[in-house]
This record gives C-alpha cells, structure tokens and sequence, in this order.
C-alpha cells in the first residue's frame, strides 16, 4: 500500500521501491494507492514506467488498485490504462492477475572456486528436467560469467536463479552488493575479460535490478536458439 503524496522529489523513490520488490522474484505486484495523493497528474506515467521495466524482467504481472475518480481521471489523460490493469480492491486485482504457468529453481552457492562448476551442473540439470535443452549452452556460459562476477566483485554467496515464464528463459544471480553490474568498454577483441560482454551477445535483453531485500539482481532473458 502506498499512501501520502506524490510529488517529483519522491517519484525516483515510488519507482525504484517498486521495481526493488519486483526483483525479490514474488509471482505478481499488486500496488494499492487509495490513500495517494497525486500532486500533478503528469507523475502518474510512473505506473506506466513500471509496467515496461516489469515486462522485460522479471515479467510477472502488475496491477494497481484504486477506486478513487481523481486518479481514474488521471489515468486516463495520461493512458495510463493502456498498459496497466486497474482494479478498485485487491481482491478483485489478485483475481484478474493474468498468471502464466511458470516454473522457478534457485541455487545458492558458496562463495568458492567450486561454484561456477556447481553453477553449471544446476543449469544443465534444470534444462534436461524442463526439457528446454536448446537453451542450456548459453544458459550455462550466462550462468557461469554471473556467478564469477559476483565472486570477482563481491564478498557475497551467489544465488542462482532459473525462471520459465510467458515462454522467456531467465538466468538471475543476486548477491549483497548493491553497487550495479557495469559492462565496460573493450577496446580491442583481445583484451581480456569479455565478462558481461558474453551475457550481452546471449541475451535478448539483461539488465542489474536493485532489490528490496538489499543488493542486487543481475538478470538475462535468454534468446530461444533452436538445436
């Protein structure tokens, strides 16, 4: 539930708090603003900024409850409604929530040299039990760069994470870290350390999610290559 007012100050606030909960992977988001005040009606795109960060990862549904007419009004001028449901109780956004079949394994890992191998004999065991085979070559080498990079960049266990969801494979390791994953510029094809670089070439889209439970998440969707 989020109450108070909405001002521009506190728009970056509502934005990241949100999208911070999305990344504890939960099956769905459903954000209560009956008790908001919206300073200017132009702030209520956030919502709309929401949904499309949401869509890409972790691709759960989103639904914002409200019953109030200044903020249907609102959502209208601003097509707000295009891209987000709108329930007027969370009963009603909990029964509309489209949820797709999905499927989930996590892994955590010590924080030793036996985890990349760990890592990639979970992948593949995952892959064979799910019978998506065609992604497991490129789900091992994402699986494997994320998890080195949290061992090279960080003091944290690695915590795997494995999602099939709206036909999207997902690879996301989350660590204590909350500094993001930065991809660096190589200048020449051999300099060493192609590091995310590989997660880029793999991946439709990828991304570094802050987390509401502290740290961070770094996540790939993964492109479907066919064997």
């Amino acid at each position: 539930m989020v109450t108070g007012r909405l001002t521009p100050a506190g728009y970056p606030e509502l934005r990241d708090g949100v999208l911070r909960i999305a990344a504890d992977a939960p099956e769905s988001v459903v954000v209560d603003i009956e008790g908001l005040e919206i300073a200017d009606v132009t702030l209520m795109t956030v919502f709309t900024v929401i949904a499309d960060r949401i869509v890409d990862w972790p691709s759960i549904p989103f639904t914002v409850v409200t019953a109030r007419a200044d903020h249907a009004a609102g959502f209208a001028a601003q097509s707000v409604r295009w891209s987000v449901p709108v329930c007027r109780d969370v009963v009603a956004a909990e029964a509309a929530s489209d949820r797709p079949p999905s499927r989930r394994a996590v892994q955590l890992l010590s924080p030793s040299s036996a985890a990349s191998a760990d890592a990639r004999a979970f992948v593949r065991r995952v892959c064979a039990t799910w019978g998506v085979l065609q992604y497991t070559d490129d789900a091992v080498m994402v699986a494997t760069e994320l998890v080195e990079n949290t061992l090279g960049h960080t003091e944290s266990a690695p915590r795997l994470r494995l999602e099939l969801r709206r036909g999207r494979f997902t690879v996301a390791v989350a660590d204590d870290d909350p500094r993001p994953a930065v991809l660096h510029e190589r200048l020449t094809r051999t300099e060493p350390g192609l590091g995310l670089w590989l997660v880029v070439w793999a991946a439709r889209r990828w991304g570094c999610a802050r987390s509401w439970s502290g740290g961070k998440v770094v996540w790939a969707v993964l492109v479907r290559r066919d064997r």
